[in-house]
């Protein structure tokens, strides 16, 4: 499935880019001002990657067609086996035969400053890439694209431990909205924990109090919209 988003005719060169200039000048090795640039480029830099750590989608950031420059720690963790997008080396390439003309027709556009949205993987696997170009990085005619990966899941299970943290509620309770978060409904969550209906209904009604959730759907809806939460603790990628 491809849609397309339009031309992104003004798309404005990279190197004006308020995000990605710092990495950008780094990576592929711009002109060099002296000791204080070096050390303001590195340090934008260390931040600029700190802060795309914290962001919990998937981005990675390619030059040309698909050249890996920057992988946030999200995508690291999302680019297991079972993804239908690989990393081989620096290069960025698809699992599955029938998504190779996809990633390629989306990444080629993207050099002509088309944004789209490709699905890519098969049935249980699919994932959703919306491709960004961000056009050309200083005089030197390499042009930058982001990709940025859709979530497999609604609400993510450190965001809803950090609302149910933040609005007092108890280990019961948590376990109940995270089942109501991961699509279940109150008779599915009580078979799950061997309790009654009576019991996770009256949780969920004190969930709703604590939260001042007007209903279920509101206060999934809570938790799907939160800022997305990244673990203190993670492991090198």
């Amino acid at each position: 499935m491809l849609h397309s988003f339009g031309d992104s005719k003004n798309t404005r060169p990279l190197s004006t880019h308020p995000l990605l200039t710092a990495a950008g000048l780094q990576v592929l090795h711009q002109a060099y001002g002296g000791p204080e640039r070096r050390s303001t480029t590195s340090q934008a830099t260390r931040w600029l990657s700190l802060m795309l750590d914290e962001v919990d989608y998937g981005m990675l950031l390619l030059a040309d067609t698909a050249q890996v420059l920057h992988v946030n720690h999200a995508a690291r963790a999302e680019l297991d086996a079972g993804h239908p997008l690989q990393l081989l080396g620096r290069e960025l390439r698809a699992r599955e035969p029938q998504d190779v003309s996809r990633l390629h027709d989306a990444l080629s556009g993207a050099h002509r400053g088309l944004r789209k949205l490709i699905t890519m993987g098969g049935p249980g696997q699919r994932v959703s890439v919306a491709v960004v170009p961000l056009g050309v990085l200083g005089s030197g005619g390499t042009t930058a694209t982001l990709l940025v990966m859709g979530k497999r899941q609604v609400c993510e299970p450190l965001s809803v431990q950090w609302f149910a943290r933040s609005h007092g509620l108890t280990p019961a309770e948590t376990r109940v909205l995270e089942g109501l978060c991961g699509g279940l409904d109150p008779r599915e969550i009580a078979d799950q924990h061997g309790v009654g209906m009576a019991t996770v209904r009256s949780q969920i009604g004190s969930i709703r109090q604590k939260t001042a959730a007007e209903s279920i759907r509101d206060l999934v809806r809570q938790v799907a919209v939160l800022p997305p939460m990244v673990g203190v603790l993670r492991a090198a990628a």
